[in-house]
């Protein structure tokens, strides 16, 4: 077994020391990196009346259908050159009269694969279709009090 003061050990010391800084400047395992958006485009399913709907909600609001509140916490999405690919943290509540609120989803739901972490409801499907990046500010003009239609309002408005 070699001393610290020998050649072998300085050696094997140097190169293990050359390896690090060398694998430290090369370029890692491509990353995917995601911009952030501003708007969540989501599908909706009535399953019971099969109509499908397209819906935008801007992050940080709660938009209202029917019995749901979806809440966008977050939406990203690839840059141009890369493989497309959006993502939306979402929760969604269900709210019924004559019971509590339940939570229904809370988690992250990709637009490429709806399946692998999907809303569990008998009567809806909610999916992400893709996030939108608009040029436009979150804040709402002096002049328009609301969103559109009135179905979104901003998170802890109700």
């Amino acid at each position: 077994m070699a001393a610290w003061g020998s050649d072998a050990m300085t050696r094997a010391a140097f190169s293990a020391l050359v390896l690090a800084a060398v694998l430290l400047i090369l370029p890692g395992p491509a990353r995917a990196t995601f911009i952030d958006g501003d708007v969540a485009v989501l599908n909706w399913l009535d399953k019971v009346t099969a109509r499908v709907r397209t819906i935008r909600v801007p992050v940080g609001t709660t938009h209202k259908l029917r019995t749901l509140r979806i809440t966008v916490h977050a939406c990203r999405r690839r840059p141009p050159e890369e493989p497309p690919e959006s993502a939306a943290f979402l929760t969604i509540r269900e709210v019924k009269p004559d019971r509590a609120d339940r939570e229904v989803f809370s988690g992250w739901m990709f637009a490429s694969s709806p399946a692998l972490n999907a809303m569990e409801h008998p009567v809806y499907d909610v999916w992400v279709r893709e996030c939108v990046i608009t040029d436009k500010e979150r804040k709402p003009e002096p002049d328009a009090p609301g969103q559109r239609g009135g179905d979104t309002v901003k998170q802890g408005d109700g």
